[in-house]
């Protein structure tokens, strides 16, 4: 795979199925690296009797930004989000057989999660408010002319966004009774939109209770006065006049979701965060029903991999990750419908049929399919469409060894299939961000573009990973540079003692966590020809003032030990050439860091380079400029020709 192939892939999200089981509408996205954009369209998939797909994806909407589509109740409307090309997405519905779609919202900051009440009628959705005289609310005032900020809490700001307390989420509600006929001479006039919720802090993710109630996930007291600072957050519902607040769990956890059946049956998932209230580490949100202490999924073994969906008879289908893969659960009855490397991004139920949206070795993205309790089956074939020529897929070795304790580490080596040559292959260790994520065997661009380039990459999960239970997970709290250096070293020992694969010229990257993991293995060993480190945690100490989650990320994963366990304090032994990437804009690992890394190791005199993109946050390399994420690559790879070609 080329850089430039990257405008070659197709990526699903967000699936929903039609009522009565007939259709599956997705969201397909691919990037525009001449456009310097992402383009993003519904598309339609017909299905069978059996649940299985009856013709090809076909494309339902035309716009180049819709996303996020789900079906009315009753099956004869779709809503979905749709941009304008430099506006915010608003909430548009269009008839479930195709046609013109209406606008329904010109909310200033544009539209978030929405939801469907039970009857049809009506909608609602969450959309962020801005404070008067911020965020062009006042065309006289410019962004840098705003008037200051008094910050006053820890949790300000989000990566990805900015800041946040002049900008709540709200909860509103529209009714589609007030929608002006469509051949009328008002039809593009805009049905009211009324607030449900107010005040500070943001209300989030609305779900319908019933016909007469709209449930939220917020942070707020017992009294339903907003909270800041805290991790805890609860399900809190209201009436259709915004009053009779309430709140469904226990003020103790983490609501991690909440999803409601067409049964009327609503799950939400919540993380014990401990006696501190604030131990979030490796800490699995538990599904339950709303209003039941029966959990439906295992805090140490089941961490999701994307947002359950509820079917119509109550049960549920999960994602699961398990060893570096996925595998899709009925609960509870425990049948599997899809596993077999698959690494699920988005699930759907509707009419007794289950959707899924997943990567697979050979895919980045494609639509599985089945009814409910059945083996979902493949019903597109993006791939094989568009991965041709130099961005066809080179699968993955698995890889699996242990670590001089004994622990068992897993992984993958991905390689190119030609001759090696005979001094081998160049070898890159990646290592993974979080810590709690997983690397799957499945299609990954970072790895396909290095293997592409005739490197040998080497990935693996460590403990401190997600996939192999919350114990694993929870090794490296207060321990990070111990378990997680031991397995990564045993997994890329064992690489190298496979054929073809040239032990003097090994290099390292990581990003995030990736990238402490990078800058921490060169300033505790000299094995590594050279290291490019992107995004990371360098020292704990500023990360703390700085970071969006440095509040309490940095006081839960390192302790009293932040010192010691801060690439920064060891940066002065680095000998290793250091290419230190970074994004101006990224709020969870920010500029700092890098910069920080950087000048330490020009003082010590170093070979090392600093690569900062602007415009970008701590997601340039999944979700970043589609030209960016090109010109990352091609900095990447004359780094690795420049330190590991002969």
């Amino acid at each position: 795979m080329l850089p430039s192939d990257l405008t070659s892939v197709r990526t699903l999200s967000a699936p929903s199925v039609h009522p009565d089981g007939t259709h599956v509408l997705v969201t397909m996205s691919r990037p525009d690296v001449a456009g310097n954009r992402y383009r993003t369209s519904l598309w339609r998939l017909t299905l069978g009797p059996d649940g299985t797909a009856a013709g090809p994806l076909e494309r339902f909407t035309h716009g180049t930004r819709d996303s996020g589509a789900a079906y009315s109740p009753d099956g004869t409307r779709v809503a979905f989000l749709r941009a304008e090309e430099d506006g915010p997405a608003q909430l548009h519905v269009l008839p479930a057989d195709g046609g013109d779609a209406r606008r329904l919202t010109d909310q200033k900051l544009g539209v978030g999660s929405f939801a469907w009440s039970p009857d049809g009628r009506r909608l609602g959705y969450a959309a962020r408010v801005p404070e008067e005289g911020r965020y062009g609310t006042d065309e006289d005032v410019k962004p840098d002319q705003e008037a200051p900020r008094l910050i006053e809490h820890s949790r300000y700001q989000a990566d990805g966004l900015g800041y946040l307390l002049d900008r709540p989420s709200k909860i509103f509600l529209l009714d589609l009774d007030d929608l002006p006929p469509a051949d009328g001479d008002d039809a593009d006039e805009l049905p009211p939109a009324r607030p449900l919720t107010d005040g500070d802090g943001d209300d989030d993710s609305p779900v319908w209770l019933d016909d007469d109630r709209v449930a939220f996930v917020a942070s707020r007291d017992e009294d339903g006065a907003w909270t800041p600072d805290t991790l805890v957050s609860d399900v809190w519902s209201v009436d259709l006049e915004g009053a009779g607040l309430r709140r469904h769990t226990d003020g103790r956890g983490s609501v991690g979701g909440l999803h409601r059946g067409a049964g009327g049956t609503v799950v939400v998932g919540t993380g014990d965060l401990g006696p501190s209230r604030q131990d979030f580490v490796a800490r699995n949100a538990v599904l339950r029903r709303l209003g039941e202490d029966e959990p439906l999924t295992d805090a140490e073994a089941d961490h999701l991999a994307c947002a359950p969906a509820v079917a119509g008879d109550g049960t549920v289908v999960a994602a699961l990750e398990q060893r570096g893969d996925t595998v899709v659960r009925h609960l509870p009855s425990g049948r599997v419908l899809l596993d077999g490397h698959v690494s699920v991004s988005g699930l759907a139920v509707g009419g007794g049929v289950v959707a899924a949206v997943a990567g697979t070795r050979g895919s980045f993205s494609e639509l599985f399919v089945g009814r409910l309790g059945d083996r979902l089956a493949p019903a597109t074939d993006l791939a094989g469409t568009h991965l041709t020529g130099s961005a066809s897929p080179i699968l993955p070795e698995e890889l699996t060894t242990r670590a001089d304790d004994g622990y068992p580490v897993h992984g993958w080596l991905v390689r190119p299939t030609d001759d090696p040559g005979p001094d081998g292959r160049p070898v890159v260790l990646m290592i993974h961000g979080g810590p709690y994520t997983q690397y799957s065997g499945n299609l990954f661009d970072e790895a396909q573009v290095l293997a592409g380039a005739g490197y040998a990459v080497v990935m693996g999960n460590p403990r401190g990973g997600s996939g192999y239970g919350a114990t694993h997970g929870r090794a490296v709290k207060e321990a990070i540079g111990t378990v997680d250096v031991a397995d990564l070293t045993a997994l890329l020992d064992h690489a190298l003692t496979l054929p073809g694969l040239d032990p003097s010229r090994v290099g390292v990257q990581g990003g995030s966590y990736g990238g402490l993991m990078t800058t921490w293995l060169v300033a505790h060993s000299d094995r590594f020809t050279a290291a490019i480190s992107e995004r990371a945690v360098n020292a704990w100490d500023s990360f703390a003032g700085t970071s969006d989650i440095g509040w309490f990320f940095a006081d839960e994963y390192a302790g009293d030990h932040q010192h010691e366990q801060s690439p920064l304090t060891w940066a002065d032994q680095i000998r290793t050439p250091t290419l230190v990437i970074h994004s101006e804009r990224d709020l969870r690992c920010p500029l700092e860091q890098g910069q920080r890394l950087f000048a330490r190791l020009r003082r010590n005199g170093v070979p090392t380079k600093l690569l900062v993109f602007p415009g970008e946050g701590h997601e340039l390399s999944r979700a970043g400029q589609p030209r960016h994420r090109v010109q990352r690559f091609e900095h990447i790879l004359a780094w690795w020709a420049e330190h590991l070609r002969r």
